[in-house]
């Protein structure tokens, strides 16, 4: 019970960490909606306004961005960092999912990555990404998926700024797929 626990609360540290991280992302958004006369009644009859609890645990999440360098004062407002905006994306990519449809098409969809060794730990955000998605592993730098993914490919390109170094391939048969299906 106790792993469950732990389990929970990492899962809700991060889901704290990336609302703040979005919130400052698009703060300019929030700060006119906050500005707006009685935009603090009205937040507050949605029951949109957290309570004490909830606003010291915020408080101690955005101290904890601050001291890792995610979030900096800019000017008397909260700004992200390049670091931060890294992190952001990481906890965005946790929620990318496929859609699958009811029936597999038979074809393979595989993705085949050359990243220099420069850029290890790209190497290594990329493969955590896949694992997450539900690509499974032939090999380091070979993953497989059964179903169409060429749009989520093409963000991982763009994300990641890989291009070429990341190559989609549909194929037909795969010797040896017992284990794959």
């Amino acid at each position: 019970m106790k792993l469950e626990e732990k389990s929970k609360r990492r899962k809700r540290k991060g889901d704290i960490q990336k609302a703040i991280l979005v919130s400052v992302q698009v703060a300019g958004l929030l700060s006119v909606a906050l500005l707006a006369p009685n935009s603090i009644k009205y937040l507050k009859s949605l029951g949109l306004l957290p309570t004490k609890r909830q606003k010291d645990i915020i408080l101690r999440s955005r101290q904890s961005l601050l001291t890792q360098g995610l979030l900096k004062y800019e000017n008397g407002f909260l700004k992200l960092t390049e670091k931060g905006e890294a992190k952001l994306q990481l906890l965005e990519m946790k929620d990318w999912k496929i859609d699958k449809p009811r029936r597999w098409d038979g074809k393979w969809r595989v993705l085949i990555f050359d990243i220099p060794e420069s850029r290890r730990p790209l190497r290594q955000k990329i493969r955590n990404t896949l694992s997450n998605i539900g690509f499974v592993k032939l090999q380091d730098s070979v993953w497989v998926y059964p179903y169409a993914c060429e749009d989520l490919v093409t963000l991982l390109k763009a994300d990641f700024k890989v291009g070429k170094d990341l190559l989609y391939l549909i194929v037909d048969f795969i010797e040896n797929d017992k284990n794959l299906r």
